[in-house]
């Protein structure tokens, strides 16, 4: 299998037209960015050299969860002006389009970033102006779905729900809830979502990361959510695992975090792909660029190299992505219409060696 990581085939890869639908703003930073303005700060980093800062960042000696978590201090002390953030926000547009991405849809909590002057509107413009400066300069739509936290008290749920609500029309597409499952269960945060799902906002869970299966039940049957954020252990609960595959409850899959978080022990055992055989609508995601030190073209390409996937499976799941993007139908149907064609063409060149190492799935 290791045919499949030459570099043309990651180009090839690369071209595949993708949707990025679970993708953390603090988490997905260019090392050269968070140096600049980490100096700018007066703040000490202990790399200077962006190969070496980048593997730093790259979260791979944590036990959990929260301890993949616990990188993200570093990020937020830089993003805490609305320079910073438009910043951060812009290149994470332009950085998605020269990887192939045409949709993605960025989180982020916006109390994080409220540490100095800024309040939560004024965060919201900043991260806003980013994302469509990016979307004008490259064609990649960009959407924002605002988080909040499952450990901080009541009510800060309810106030980012209201503050998603009341930008819904200025590029918010959904509510999540975010940060370590274990102990902070979603239904203390139940009113929030009703607040959302109530003002027509959809709405998402990180769920079945952390925690069991249990957590999911409570995204899907005590939040209401549209979408699942990971759901890595559903295989844990065969009756919501069948409802979720029925009811067409997409799965934000993000496989080379959950290796980092622990929740699988290798990529080769992730079950992104008994789900996929079940009929799940999975979407491959990258969770943090920069803590899980990947691109969404080498999710893909890992999916090619350890679960086997054919040409075929990326196209369908890559399809996916668009049909679970939290954009109105129409702009769905035209990603999605768009996509397909592009597909039509890369099909004539599938690489010899991709056709021959991966068509096992």
């Amino acid at each position: 299998m290791s045919g499949v990581l030459n570099p043309a085939f990651v180009e090839f890869v690369r071209a595949m037209p993708k949707a990025e639908l679970h993708c953390h703003l603090d988490g997905s930073l260019r090392p050269g960015t968070l140096l600049e303005l980490s100096e700018s700060r007066g703040l000490s980093l202990p790399h200077h050299d962006l190969a070496a800062l980048a593997n730093w960042m790259r979260v791979d000696d944590a036990q959990n969860l929260e301890e993949y978590l616990a990188r993200f201090e570093i990020t937020l002390a830089v993003m805490q002006t609305s320079a910073e953030v438009e910043r951060i926000a812009h290149e994470l547009v332009l950085d998605a389009a020269l990887d192939g991405v045409k949709y993605v849809e960025v989180r982020f909590c916006p109390a994080l970033h409220t540490r100095e002057s800024l309040d939560v509107d004024d965060v919201m413009n900043a991260v806003l102006h980013g994302l469509s400066r990016g979307e004008k300069e490259t064609g990649t739509v960009a959407r924002l779905i605002v988080c909040a936290l499952r450990s901080f008290p009541w009510p800060h749920s309810m106030d980012m729900a209201e503050l998603a609500v009341a930008y819904k029309h200025r590029g918010v597409v959904a509510f999540d809830l975010a940060g370590g499952e274990v102990g902070n269960p979603a239904h203390e945060h139940a009113k929030a979502f009703e607040y959302a799902r109530h003002n027509n906002l959809a709405v998402t869970v990180h769920a079945g990361e952390g925690d069991g299966a249990g957590s999911i039940h409570e995204a899907v049957h005590q939040c209401g959510a549209n979408r699942v954020g990971h759901g890595t252990r559903l295989r844990e609960d065969a009756a919501l695992e069948a409802y979720l595959i029925d009811r067409r409850i997409a799965l934000e899959v993000c496989p080379t975090s959950n290796v980092q978080t622990r929740v699988v022990g290798a990529f080769g055992e992730h079950p992104i792909e008994r789900y996929r055989r079940l009929g799940a609508l999975v979407t491959v995601n990258t969770d943090n660029t920069m803590m899980s030190g990947v691109t969404l073209t080498e999710e893909f390409v890992s999916c090619a190299e350890h679960l086997g996937w054919s040409f075929d499976t990326l196209r369908e799941v890559a399809l996916n992505g668009f049909e679970a993007a939290f954009a109105p139908h129409a702009l769905r149907l035209s990603l999605r219409a768009a996509a397909e064609r592009e597909f039509a063409q890369l099909s004539a060149d599938v690489p010899p060696v991709f056709l021959s190492a991966t068509e096992t799935a």
